[in-house]
């Protein structure tokens, strides 16, 4: 059963970054996803980097103010689609440097940013590939680069990356590149399914519009184990290999597994039918942004948007991944809490006056609302915060994101 309002502890946001408005005035900045990079010696030095799609990236301190503003690429032909940056991760010692690596869902490709002294750098290499298309018409047919997470193991670094409307993730290597440019090339791909066998043997097939498949967007790398996490917003959590070889395994479904629905194209939406009763419990579609909170021992905790609810589940990395609790984003000290989350990272480390780690998250409804107007931010909760509700561990030096 959806636990209730009172029985989900609710996490204090400590601020927030400035908002951003999808419209022309805005600069159609709609945030998504954020990621912490970590300065090499200086805690309070660290950024925040996120993504605002048409927005491109925004760049903020550890007291949520803007240091820098980097667009997306404009569109290569006037009826072509512009740049839209989706999610971004950050990946260290890269040739000796630290690196962003972002999805750009309308130019099917991945941005490469160098990070250093507190600025963000392009060195994506120019002749830099489509990831999964081969036509610039393909390209504007939408099914491009979504979902990202970077990963690192002794063969190289890389990112792997899902596919709009579609169920594929694909593993793309970084390359070096002359100049100091960064370039990648597609390994691999894995389709997760697209239709499932229900225990009354009848197919379910998640709704949407015809011909889309249901896709993945949040994505993390156990970076000690090699595991990847993958929620499939209409379906639920996967873990398999982050090479992607070998079978998945569905960890958790959403409560909405099973249940039939029609799609109307008149009003745009499905229409859903009885619930047979074949869903998780913990996970209102969509399931969204995925990430990890490191311990020591190769233990720790993933953390899931439940964007259905506006919630975020907590279970453990290692084992079997026991499902641990939920908890809220709530509203604290004129900052608003959180709703309709895509993206969220969280750190253990101390981080300026973040001394017991952060977390932060995507607010996908952010106030006071402004009439007509879409407006996102970002929230910075301290990992303390959460822990103190679920009764979880708090571990500052059980694992370093530059080892």
């Amino acid at each position: 059963m959806p636990a209730t309002g009172q029985s989900i502890p609710s996490a204090d946001p400590e601020l927030e970054t400035p908002a951003l408005f999808d419209d022309e005035a805005g600069g159609n900045a709609n945030g998504d996803d954020p990621a912490i990079w970590v300065h090499p010696s200086r805690s309070d030095r660290s950024l925040v980097i996120t993504t605002a799609k048409e927005g491109g990236l925004y760049v903020y301190d550890l007291d949520g103010e803007q240091l820098q503003h980097l667009p997306a690429p404009s569109a290569p032909g006037p009826d072509d689609e512009t740049g839209r940056f989706n999610n971004v991760d950050v990946t260290y010692g890269f040739g000796g440097r630290d690196l962003a690596v972002v999805s750009d869902r309308g130019r099917d490709q991945l941005r490469i940013y160098a990070v250093a002294q507190g600025q963000l750098t392009d060195v994506t290499d120019p002749a830099a590939p489509f990831v999964f298309n081969t036509t610039q018409q393909q390209v504007n047919d939408a099914e491009t680069a979504y979902g990202l997470t970077t990963w690192k193991d002794s063969t190289g670094t890389y990112a792997l990356v899902s596919r709009r409307h579609r169920s594929s993730v694909g593993l793309v290597k970084l390359l070096p590149k002359p100049g100091g440019k960064v370039g990648y090339q597609l390994v691999r791909t894995l389709d997760l399914p697209a239709s499932f066998t229900l225990p009354n043997g009848q197919s379910w097939t998640p709704c949407d519009e015809p011909g889309r498949q249901p896709q993945v967007e949040g994505m993390v790398v156990d970076q000690q184990t090699d595991v990847l996490y993958a929620a499939q917003e209409d379906v639920g959590i996967w873990r398999m290999r982050a090479d992607l070889t070998g079978t998945p395994v569905l960890l958790d479904k959403v409560r909405e597994y099973g249940v039939p629905a029609t799609y109307d194209p008149v009003a745009d939406e499905c229409v859903p039918g009885a619930d047979p009763g074949y869903g998780g419990r913990h996970l209102a579609a969509d399931a969204e942004g995925l990430t990890i909170y490191y311990r020591d021992g190769q233990k720790g905790y993933l953390l899931a948007s439940s964007q259905g609810d506006n919630t975020f589940a907590a279970y453990r990395k290692e084992g079997a991944n026991t499902y641990l609790g939920q908890f809220r984003v709530g509203s604290h000290d004129g900052v608003d809490g959180v709703e309709h989350s895509d993206g969220s990272t969280v750190l253990n480390v101390p981080l300026g006056d973040f001394e017991e780690g952060l977390f932060i998250t995507h607010d996908g409804a952010n106030t006071p609302a402004v009439p007509d107007r879409e407006n996102t931010n970002f929230k910075f909760v301290g990992w303390e915060n959460i822990a103190d509700g679920l009764d979880l561990d708090v571990d500052t030096d059980g694992w370093d994101p530059r080892d």
